[in-house]
């Protein structure tokens, strides 16, 4: 996927950095460069991640839910449920949770972040932020964005899209989109409800489908030139 999405959050004045881990990138923002901070916390949930796929390599590989484990890491444990309750694999979830776990480990050394992994975000700021909309080649891309106000944060904003990227989709929506305060939450949410979508008629059955999910707080889902949205979305 073109990184140029990652231009579409309005400026501010916090301070700009990119960190790379294997197939992680992440660019962050922060009231300072905590670059060296976000590396350390990158590979230390990489390597969780990894240490449990080599315990159980369904974990890496299964489209399906697995059963909860309360004896492994918190990471883990989100990422496991996250997927219990979409009807995902664990897996679809990694995104997310990893930019939730890193932010929360970089929190302790800024008030305010915003990380962004492949199209998922996690933020908590101080100050009402506006995030373009990325939908592919759909005519809606870069003439909508998301308005979130401080109170509602920490918020993960993660989006699955069956167009854009290489992200596995069996959907054809140009971005679904999910508010939640769990990464893992979010992310799965958001690649399940972009699953049920495969035309511009399926909009309306999918956000009643995703807004049953416990801890989902808003759905906005873009196919073609056609919108739809629940929750707490505010379009700008």
């Amino acid at each position: 996927m073109k990184k140029d999405y990652r231009n579409w959050v309005a400026d501010s004045e916090l301070v700009k950095f990119e960190v790379q881990v294997e197939e992680t990138d992440l660019q962050i923002q922060a009231d300072k460069n905590l670059t060296e901070e976000a590396k350390t916390a990158c590979v230390k949930y990489r390597k969780i991640i990894k240490k449990y796929g080599l315990q159980k390599p369904e974990f890496l590989t299964s489209l399906l839910p697995l059963p909860q484990d309360i004896t492994v890491p918190l990471i883990i444990q989100d990422m496991l449920k996250a997927a219990q309750l979409t009807n995902t694999g664990p897996m679809a979830g990694v995104a997310g949770a990893v930019s939730e776990y890193v932010a929360l480990d970089l929190l302790k050394n800024t008030p305010e972040i915003m990380i962004e992994n492949g199209g998922d975000i996690f933020l908590k700021t101080k100050v009402k932020k506006k995030i373009g909309l990325y939908a592919g080649e759909s005519v809606l891309t870069g003439k909508l964005a998301l308005k979130i106000a401080p109170q509602d944060t920490p918020l993960a904003i993660c989006t699955s899209s069956g167009t854009v990227g290489h992200s596995l989709s069996f959907g054809k929506a140009d971005a679904a989109v999910v508010l939640a305060k769990s990464g893992a939450l979010a992310d799965c949410a958001a690649t399940a409800i972009g699953n049920l979508v495969k035309k511009p008629t399926d909009i309306s059955m999918a956000i009643e489908w995703g807004q049953k999910i416990p801890g989902v707080k808003g759905i906005l889902i873009i196919v073609k030139d056609q919108i739809g949205a629940w929750g707490k979305i505010t379009l700008d």
